[in-house]
């Protein structure tokens, strides 16, 4: 929709927006029959609440009930609570619609490969500029995509591949590295993809916005099923693992919001796809690998394999001289004892990077936590045999040993950060459906539109 055209309106109704504390005057506004409906129904304008409004002719309007300080999460349960295939404009005052549109677009997301819902979700007419919020939401959604589908559908190919489809959408360029020149090139992710007869691949997407802007590395791992490998996990620890290539979808989805809004920057998009499998081929506990930067590797535990993929990917990303690199993960479970599903680990070499994603991360209400980089705990990554070990003997501080690993792979003064994210939602919230989730994607391009001088959404 063009910035100021008019919000159509045709066989659509008006939703309101409320908070608790305008229940009263907005009673005043409607008719006496529609307002004696409303308070007999109990509606209290809690967050996400909605109720129908009837009139003499049916049904006239609906209102939903929204926080303090709107959240996108008031409006992501509203597709699936008001009537299915009903259409909706927003009637607000001092909510911004983005949050709306937003929120509406990520409740109405669903997994459409293989089931259908049961309804139609309601619809809302887009109001004038909002159009940055869809694209978000469209970028979100086909991460989530790419996370939900089953292992089978979507090995190493076909990742990376939708990965170069993507930059080429967009007027990027794209490259897939397999074969000899990955083994040669990024040795460490060769060995996680070894035990697999799906090949690993990995996706180098370059685009310019800007031929002369700064250059934005973003490294994603993309591990499309984790067995663990020799160090085989339990069959309930391995029920998700086809969203162990969260990382690698979250950046794809940074990179789809900074190409559609064609930020004034570079961008390097690094994908390692990979899967970690069994077999005669397999790396093994206590293999020495040989990394990108030289580094000897000794594998302490074949299932810590989503570092060995990023290493390579960092050294290379590095040799570019970027203004920034950023790497998303679904790492450690060790993240998620410290900080639960819903809270991505935020690691950083880099104070003024590390203050931006989280100040960015408020804003747009997609929170991370930084963890420490601390430097007492390098040396449990020593190893007898080789320059360091993939994992710390010591049953402590998983998540941090794990980004100080990436760390050694981060050339001095290089500005860096590290996100350790889930990448999944267990439970159906509104907004927030069950499955794959696209986590600090907003966050980091709502810095990367700070950084660049972009607006504020």
């Amino acid at each position: 929709m063009a910035e100021g055209k008019p919000v159509e309106r045709i066989s659509s109704l008006p939703l309101h927006a409320i908070n608790a504390a305008q229940v009263p005057a907005f009673l005043t506004t409607l008719a006496p029959a529609s307002s004696t409906f409303l308070r007999a129904s109990g509606f209290s304008a809690k967050p996400g609440e909605s109720a129908l409004i009837p009139g003499a002719d049916g049904l006239v309007s609906a209102v939903i009930g929204i926080g303090k300080e709107a959240s996108p999460w008031d409006f992501g349960g509203a597709p699936w609570t008001l009537p299915a295939g009903s259409r909706w404009h927003l009637v607000v005052d001092e909510v911004d619609p983005a949050h709306a549109v937003l929120g509406w677009h990520l409740g109405a997301y669903r997994w459409l490969r293989h089931k259908q819902p049961q309804r139609a979700p309601a619809e809302l007419v887009l109001p004038a500029g909002t159009e940055n919020a869809v694209m978000m939401a469209e970028a979100i959604c086909a991460a989530r995509d790419l996370i939900n589908a089953p292992a089978g559908e979507l090995g190493p190919q076909q990742l990376a591949e939708a990965a170069a489809a993507l930059a080429e959408r967009h007027g990027g360029r794209a490259e897939i590295i397999t074969g000899e020149a990955l083994s040669e090139g990024f040795p460490c992710m060769a060995a996680v993809g070894a035990g697999s007869p799906r090949a690993p691949h990995l996706a180098v997407l370059r685009w310019e916005g800007d031929a002369h802007g700064p250059l934005v590395a973003l490294c994603g791992k993309g591990v499309c099923f984790d067995t663990g490998g020799l160090d085989l996990k339990p069959s309930a620890a391995m029920l998700r693992m086809k969203k162990d290539m969260g990382g690698a979808a979250v950046m794809l989805a940074v990179a789809e919001m900074v190409m559609r809004a064609k930020l004034p920057l570079r961008l390097l998009v690094l994908i390692g796809a990979v899967e970690n499998a069994v077999s005669g081929n397999a790396m093994r506990p206590m293999d020495i690998l040989r990394s990108r930067k030289g580094l000897r590797v000794e594998i302490g535990n074949t299932d810590a394999e989503g570092r060995l993929v990023l290493c390579d990917l960092l050294q290379f990303a590095a040799e570019q001289s970027p203004a920034m690199i950023l790497d998303a993960a679904t790492l450690t479970g060790a993240a998620r004892v410290a900080l639960g599903p819903d809270l991505p680990a935020l690691f950083s070499n880099d104070d003024a990077l590390a203050d931006g994603l989280l100040r960015a991360g408020q804003v747009v209400q997609d929170p991370m936590w930084r963890l420490p980089l601390h430097d007492g705990y390098d040396a449990w990554l020593d190893s007898p045999f080789a320059d360091l070990s993939n994992v710390s003997q010591k049953p402590m501080a998983g998540a941090v040993t794990a980004a100080l690993f990436l760390r050694r792979f981060v050339p001095e003064g290089q500005p860096w950060a590290h996100l350790d994210v889930y990448a999944w939602n267990d439970a159906a919230r509104p907004g927030r459906p069950e499955g794959g989730e696209a986590q600090s994607a907003r966050a980091i391009f709502q810095m990367l539109q700070n950084f660049t001088g972009g607006k504020v959404m």
